[in-house]
């Protein structure tokens, strides 16, 4: 019989905690917001650690920090890794 593998759900990158580290896997939002986003570095498949969770998220991705609002973090879907 074949083991079944965990069910991975994303979760929005505003729920995780500081030092834990995720992967971006969707972006829920328009074209303006996508384009915010990715010109801090923030797009589907990059990695990233959670540096501060405490009002508006600041996170650290190859190196830099970016700091993005609340509203603008729950539209970001994460797993864990």
């Amino acid at each position: 019989m074949p083991r079944r593998g965990k069910i991975i759900r994303p979760m929005t990158l505003s729920s995780l905690n500081s030092n834990q580290q995720a992967r971006i896997v969707a972006i829920t939002g328009g074209s303006q917001l996508r384009q915010k986003l990715a010109l801090r570095g923030i797009s589907e498949g990059v990695n990233l650690k959670v540096i501060s969770s405490n009002g508006p998220v600041t996170v650290k991705i190859n190196g830099n920090l970016v700091t993005i609002g609340r509203g603008m973090a729950k539209k970001v879907r994460v797993n864990k890794i």
